[in-house]
């Protein structure tokens, strides 16, 4: 081959090239990023196209009330729900991304998570509803029961608690089996759902049922992955908010705990593993679920605490205040769990106030009001001052 035509090839060469680089350079800029993701045991190639999703500014103060997937799922139960929450001074909803059975409300496409086969269509349009109560500047918080699961333990046994007697499957009272609280692949497992509830617009991740249990046959308990000689219940659980603290940090957005109320002003574990001040250093809030109607008979000196609102919602607050003070921290990070539901007694508008009354004569201006049916009291709710602070 001549020189000549040496140099001809060349250049053809380097011309073809940089045709290639530029058509490269020009579908970056005409087609959208897509990472993928390998697919689990089919070893499919998913396509995954990551988007940012919005989220809202914690509410100072906030003031949340609780709605199960099933409402949220559900348009004619759901709305009126939302109306109570757009007319008066509830600014945020606490909605169930998985509760105690272990399903999931909402389905995405996540290939990790596709294998525990736990996510449901109890709400069809999750990004919908979310970007519906944002455009209402209501801030949206996913609550996320951790080792109370149905589900995971019925599906991959070898994660649950068992019973010491024959290794089957431990239960509570209820018929409720448990995942076990040392185990990392739940650990992780929860990690995964939170991110997933983030990435479709939720603005809190709230983490329930992160305790050991305690309602069952507690002498015939024993646990795969929690070593009682290694570790004690606290310092397991300690170690798990410390996990979830950690990998959980680049989120943009807060996360919380809910914690036994007697947490505030019992100084041991409750036999379950929480301690006030193990979980403060790892959550931005604590939700102590401080209900009158769930402290024993004759607590400081009530033989029925439920009849009693205003105090027992004050010495609960006290203590957790007394506590997170003398943790060096903020009690700003306090953020009760308050009774809107008859238990022990008939809560009426004027309880319900009661108990609001108690947080804001200590300086708390935050809560979430907690009705397992979402059948609450509208008249215990002020009126247009979402925004206003406490009363």
């Amino acid at each position: 081959m001549t020189q000549k035509a040496i140099k001809s090839k060349f250049g053809r060469a380097l011309l073809i090239v940089a045709a290639l680089i530029g058509l490269i350079l020009i579908s970056s800029l005409i087609w959208p990023s897509t990472s993928y993701v390998s697919g689990d045991s089919d070893n499919l190639t998913v396509a995954v196209t990551p988007s940012k999703p919005r989220h809202l500014p914690t509410p100072d103060p906030l003031r949340a009330v609780y709605m199960t997937s099933w409402v949220a799922g559900t348009a004619s139960i759901r709305e009126p729900l939302i109306n109570l929450i757009d007319q008066t001074e509830i600014n945020a909803v606490v909605i169930d991304v998985k509760d105690y059975t272990g399903i999931i409300s909402f389905t995405a496409t996540n290939t990790a998570m596709s294998k525990y086969g736990s996510m449901s269509q109890r709400i069809l349009d999750i990004e919908g509803l979310i970007k519906r109560l944002h455009e209402k500047n209501i801030y949206v918080i996913a609550r996320i029961s951790v080792f109370q699961d149905s589900h995971l333990s019925k599906t991959r046994p070898d994660l649950a608690v068992i019973r010491a007697s024959d290794g089957e499957m431990w239960r509570d009272h209820k018929g409720v089996s448990w995942l076990d609280q040392g185990s990392h692949e739940v650990w992780d497992y929860t990690v995964m759902v939170g991110k997933m509830a983030e990435q479709v617009g939720f603005d809190e991740l709230n983490f329930d049922y992160i305790r050991f249990p305690s309602d069952g046959n507690m002498q015939d308990i024993a646990y795969r992955f929690y070593n009682s000689n290694e570790q004690t219940k606290p310092e397991a659980l300690e170690s798990f908010f410390k996990y979830l603290d950690e990998q959980l940090s680049l989120l943009t957005i807060p996360i919380s705990a809910d914690l036994f109320g007697m947490t505030t002003t019992n100084n041991d574990d409750l036999g379950i593993g929480q301690v006030w001040e193990r979980a403060l250093p790892h959550f931005d809030y604590l939700a102590p679920m401080i209900y009158p109607s769930h402290y024993p008979p004759t607590f400081n000196g009530f033989a029925n605490p439920a009849e009693h609102p205003y105090a027992m919602i004050k010495i609960a607050a006290q203590g957790a205040i007394d506590k997170t003070v003398a943790a060096s921290s903020t009690v700003a990070k306090i953020r009760p769990w308050l009774q809107d539901f008859s238990l022990g007694a008939d809560y009426t508008a004027k309880m319900i106030e009661a108990q609001k009354q108690a947080l804001y004569d200590l300086g708390i201006n935050s809560w979430m009001m907690w009705d397992p049916s979402n059948k609450y009291t509208n008249s215990a709710y002020q009126l247009n001052i979402a925004t206003s602070t406490a009363p």
